[in-house]
């Protein structure tokens, strides 16, 4: 067993390997995403508070938005740990460097180190950039000494190296070493096209580090066309790369770029090299989810290390082991990367599932609760419920197994009215009767819609007696065909989210009649609303 002492030490001493975030530039090119320059501020922001070492920001002077991100970033950004670093390309085939808008840019740009793209084929010197593969070396060298002479640090994105490689390893060499010569400091080998495969990147990438000795640093940049850009990032690393460039979640274009918070992961915590500071690995979930959250974009849930199923257990057999041991099916512990230990509650719980998620909820609940759980559990998943995805349902549940009967208000009955004008516009209204202890009110309100109808009316019946209902508000609405077979008589799922400005949850309606399933998950999102208001 290591001791404390020796993990310190041993921490201590691993070999670093730089992380280059381009989620600001290559990321953006994924299909549906767009970022405004507030939002490119805030990532970068979370991408020094994780600690990475290079965070590219785009390309200036190709488009306003990037222009105004590294005019505002020189006021306005304080990073403490990253480096940021322009973007752009060498000059321009028989053009002048001290002339080429491009490099002129990436000086203007005021960053200390900049990123230029080459062409590192000989098929795509002599086709894409139709001229000479002497001047395609020649365009890489002048660029470099170029921007070495205006004191900014270069990395060189070699593009298309390894396809390039394959087909004339003698041209893809001397375009890296016209970079060195140059002064460049990195050489990113770039698999630009995602075709390559583990194999192939680490016999390449060590045929490269033996030609090139020890004076430069090898980086690796890829795509994940295969879904191999994870596994040809730790390849190269293992045949000596010591520079990884990817996106956070994965971003980039087609199928996306190196997952950096897969690749971070497994080079410092199952190939003990060191990616960022000491302490910083477990700010990954929250950088990760704070990200997507920026772009407005989904996370997955079963991604690794950061998704929120990551470390979730649902079947009774692996719950019931790690509740004797923890380790028993988690490869490392959720907590190293700012994740968590879930256990999911569905008809496949076990008594132990369920103990488990009581005890975290804080509900008591004795054997036959517990057996009454798990057979409610059963016959409404077979009825369609899905409480997995269903957080406050599930709790509610629990609680009314335990004996909770929620005495906030009990509804008497509920009607919806839709009317078609003569215009054609539809109005829809909704009744509810409701009592609050002996008090009984009705109110009749208008909405947009049944569900709007519906909640209005029940908020006017409850304003006066849950004034704290003003801070509950719903954030989404979904709904599911459950047996699309069965055409408009389908059962319907509804899942609503609801916030109070701190928490956010989740309920769950099912029924063939898609007001009734709607309602069901309504009126538990107040409940679940109220319980915790009060509490």
């Amino acid at each position: 067993m290591v001791r404390v002492g020796e993990v310190e030490l041993m921490s201590q001493n691993r070999e670093l390997v730089e992380v280059f975030d381009t989620t600001l530039r290559d990321g953006m090119q994924v299909e549906g995403v767009s970022a405004s320059v507030q939002d490119k501020l805030r990532i970068a922001e979370q991408l020094d508070f994780l600690g990475v070492h290079y965070i590219e920001g785009g390309w200036p002077g190709a488009n306003p938005k990037d222009i105004e991100f590294f005019a505002r970033a020189r006021t306005e950004l304080s990073l403490k740990t990253s480096t940021l670093v322009a973007f752009g390309s060498t000059r321009r085939p028989m053009g002048k460097v001290d002339d080429d808008p491009t490099l002129r840019n990436l000086v203007e740009a005021q960053t200390s180190a900049v990123c230029i793209v080459a062409k590192c084929s000989a098929y795509h010197v002599e086709q894409a950039l139709q001229t000479t593969l002497d001047e395609g070396v020649a365009m890489v060298s002048d660029s470099v000494k170029y921007l070495v002479a205006n004191n900014r640090r270069v990395l060189v994105d070699m593009e298309h190296f390894f396809d390039g490689y394959k087909h004339n390893a003698e041209f893809s060499l001397r375009v890296l070493e016209a970079a060195v010569i140059g002064g460049a400091t990195h050489l990113v080998l770039c698999d630009t096209n995602g075709g390559s495969l583990p194999n192939e990147v680490e016999k390449i990438v060590a045929e490269v580090r033996r030609h090139m000795g020890s004076d430069v640093i090898i980086g690796i940049h890829c795509h994940d066309d295969t879904g191999c850009a994870v596994a040809n990032s730790l390849a190269a690393v293992q045949s000596g790369a010591r520079h990884v460039q990817g996106t956070l979640n994965g971003l980039g274009e087609r199928t996306g770029n190196t997952n950096l918070t897969t690749v971070i992961p497994n080079l410092q915590l199952k190939l003990d090299y060191k990616c960022l500071p000491e302490g910083h690995l477990e700010r990954l979930t929250q950088v990760s989810n704070h990200v997507a959250e920026v772009l407005n974009r989904p996370m997955n849930p079963q991604a690794p290390y950061v998704g929120v199923s990551a470390f979730a257990h649902k079947a009774g057999l692996h719950v019931s082991a790690i509740a004797r041991a923890k380790d028993a099916y988690e490869h490392v512990s959720p907590e190293l990367v700012g994740n968590g230990t879930r256990f999911l509650v569905s008809e496949m719980a076990g008594r132990a599932t369920i103990t488990m998620k009581a005890q975290e909820l804080g509900i008591k609940l004795d054997g036959p609760a517990i057996g009454q759980v798990i057979d409610d559990l059963k016959r409404l998943e077979f009825e369609g419920y899905h409480f997995e995805a269903a957080d406050a349902s599930l709790e509610l549940l629990m609680r009314r197994a335990a004996g909770f009967d929620q005495s906030f208000f009990k509804v008497e009955s509920m009607r919806v009215i839709t009317d078609e004008a003569a215009t054609g516009t539809f109005t829809t209204e909704a009744t509810v009767k409701v009592w609050v202890g002996e008090t009984r009110s009705v109110f009749t309100s208008e909405g947009n819609g049944p569900v709007n109808a519906i909640d209005t009316a029940l908020r006017e019946a409850l304003r006066a007696s849950y004034p704290q209902l003003e801070r509950v508000h719903l954030t989404d609405y979904k709904v599911r065909i459950l047996d699309s077979g069965s055409a408009t008589g389908a059962v319907t799922r509804v899942l609503i989210d609801a916030t109070d400005g701190e928490r956010t949850w989740t309920t769950i309606g099912v029924s063939t009649n898609i007001i009734e399933a709607s309602w069901h998950a309504l009126e538990e999102s107040l409940v679940y609303g109220l319980l915790h208001l009060q509490s």
